[in-house]
């Protein structure tokens, strides 16, 4: 039972270190699909290791500024107080 398991796990090593990956859904799927070919499960592996980390959304109440230095979002004030840049 403990060598399911763990082949499990490494079976899906790819999309596991992809779950927070822009690509996840086509790295997944590649995984799925073509993880029973050492190539395929290569493939998926070397994808989730490279691919971008899907960045944040952001949802403020009112007009949001954003600092183009740091890349702060802030609701109100007029100066970023990351690098206190003028907005």
């Amino acid at each position: 039972m403990t060598f399911l398991l763990f082949a499990t796990l490494m079976y899906f090593l790819p999309s596991i270190i992809a779950h927070r990956k822009r690509d996840f859904a086509g790295i997944f799927m590649v995984n799925l699909l073509f993880g029973w070919t050492v190539v395929g499960w290569v493939i998926a592996l070397v994808w989730a290791c490279v691919a971008d980390v899907r960045q944040p959304v952001f949802a403020m109440a009112g007009p949001a500024r954003y600092c183009t230095r740091c890349g702060a979002m802030m609701a109100g004030p007029h100066f970023c107080p990351g690098c206190a840049r003028p907005l």
